[in-house]
């Protein structure tokens, strides 16, 4: 009698969790709805915050390692105490990747409507970059781990991810800087003093007199030839004889750019320590960095982070990047193979790491299929090789077929229910969902070579313009022509575990609860 009492109160509790799930005005933000086919995003989480919660700029390592224990719990905590105390190897340390707030922004929807235009507009010149990388590409021949927080830029007047490291020895005044996180770039920079031509940061530029380990790459060392040659296309350059200081001169497609010494210095991630990081201190930058101080290179070749460190941490790396622009939220990058501090809720999913010699930083993989809310779409760019995987592009780029398939499956399911609203920059695909408090979205699959898939979460499948709901727009677009390369953005992203196993050659997805606050 007490075991079948025992059966009907776990069969109600279930009926009850059921109708919580599927109750209208619940917090039901991202729950999947009919396996992962669809889920439920609640319109609020879409919105550019204001406030200046969670500010890491001037934040020093103590206070990092404070807000690292939010992030870990039990045995994670002790973990982390152990990795503090350790001086020359790194278990696990942690360090925030975020979106911050639109503190500076005017609450005036047309004031925040021109801010985000530019920054789309921003993203469009940065993809477009990338496709002219390509081309002029083409035409020219048992570790440790290291966790650091990843937040939104977004009050740093950029919709990429940054997070803050330390530079300079335990002896020097170390500087916080905050810093955009790109896979698609090698050379980690700072800007410099002195600088000639520097644009407006938030953080203090880095003073290298100030720190007593640095030092300029003399002309004669090897990364002033051929490795930076790899990581910018252009080798460094002297001022007269072979001892001299190295000169880097790195130029983005979109006419961005930094130059000045490459040089070596400690640089912290948290609470683990790397000596003699070569890194460009630059005296001469422009471009579309918003209010950061720089940027990390996690790309592929010598001078990047992750090869820098690969004795290290075995050339793998990951990160979780936070879908809401709370200030109080954050995300991780993790440096290490170890799974400890990882809260995916799905196994991880892996599929093969394309390399292309001719484009050396990138990180490839291919897609061979697709569906929209479970339904397959078909189309002639499917199947096609080298889609690239970047954290430095905001919004998915598909080729022009997959993209009108996408958009054809996505609106059958979903116009129905809602009115179209006017398209916005580069998104093409609106709607008016005023009135609405949470919507049921269907979300993009992309099946991937080797059985694995990827996801998109509901809040990486719209972007809300307009506050009040009355124009929100599907989060993807469609490059100009279909032998162009398509491009995941971090948009598409938010809110999963990408694993980079450089040494294994693989590249991993995993859902997972990406907001840390």
């Amino acid at each position: 009698m007490e075991a079948r009492l025992r059966l009907r109160l776990h069969l109600l509790l279930h009926v009850i969790v059921a109708v919580v799930v599927a109750a209208p005005g619940a917090a039901t933000a991202g729950v999947v709805v009919g396996g992962r086919e669809s889920a439920v995003l609640r319109l609020r989480e879409l919105q550019w915050r204001s406030g200046s919660a969670g500010k890491i700029t001037g934040r020093g390592r103590d206070a990092q390692a404070k807000h690292a224990e939010k992030i870990m719990t039990g045995q994670h905590k002790k973990e982390a105490a152990a990795a503090a105390a350790a001086t020359t190897r790194t278990t696990s340390t942690v360090l925030e990747l975020k979106h911050h707030s639109l503190a500076a922004i005017s609450d005036h929807p047309a004031a925040q409507e021109s801010y985000l235009r530019r920054l789309l507009a921003a993203d469009e010149t940065r993809a477009n970059s990338l496709q002219l990388r390509n081309r002029a590409a083409f035409t020219q021949s048992g570790h440790a781990a290291a966790e650091v927080p990843l937040t939104s830029g977004i009050r740093f007047q950029t919709l990429n991810y940054v997070t803050t490291v330390s530079l300079g020895g335990a002896s020097s005044r170390a500087a916080n800087l905050t810093v955009i996180v790109d896979t698609g770039s090698d050379l980690t920079w700072v800007q410099c003093k002195p600088c000639s031509v520097c644009y407006a940061q938030r953080d203090p530029l880095f003073d290298p007199a100030g720190s007593a380990s640095y030092a300029a790459v003399p002309c004669n060392a090897s990364a002033c030839a051929a490795s930076l040659k790899a990581a910018t296309g252009m080798p460094g350059s002297c001022s007269s004889g072979g001892g001299e200081r190295c000169y880097y001169a790195l130029a983005y497609g979109d006419g961005s750019f930094s130059r000045g010494v490459l040089a070596t210095d400690t640089i912290a991630l948290g609470a683990a320590s790397l000596d003699a990081f070569v890194f460009g201190c630059g005296l001469s930058n422009r471009g579309l960095f918003g209010g950061t101080a720089g940027l990390m290179g996690l790309g592929r070749t010598e001078l990047s982070l992750v090869s820098q460190t690969a004795s290290r941490f075995g050339g793998v790396f990951s990160y979780c990047l936070p879908a809401t622009t709370s200030g109080d939220a954050a995300g991780s990058l993790s440096l290490g193979s170890d799974t400890s501090s990882y809260r995916n809720t799905t196994p991880v999913s892996y599929t093969r790491m394309i390399a292309d010699p001719a484009q050396p930083p990138f990180y490839f993989m291919n897609v061979t299929g697709a569906s929209v809310g479970g339904a397959a779409v078909a189309a002639a760019g499917l199947g096609a090789t080298n889609v690239l995987v970047d954290s430095g592009t905001v919004i998915t780029r598909l080729a022009p077929s997959v993209y009108r398939a996408v958009r054809a499956e996505f609106t059958r399911q979903f116009s129905g229910r809602y009115p179209a609203a006017p398209p916005f920059s580069l998104l093409d695909t609106c709607y008016n969902l005023t009135g609405h408090d949470e919507v049921k979205v269907p979300l993009l699959t992309l099946r991937l070579e080797g059985g694995a898939d990827m996801t998109v979460d509901a809040a990486g499948m719209m972007f809300m313009v307009r506050k009040d709901g009355s124009q929100v727009c599907l989060a993807m677009a469609s490059l100009s022509f279909e032998d162009q390369t398509p491009i995941v953005g971090n948009y598409q992203q938010k809110n999963k575990r990408v694993v980079y196993d450089t040494l294994g050659s693989r590249l991993g997805f995993a859902d997972e609860d990406c907001t840390y606050a």
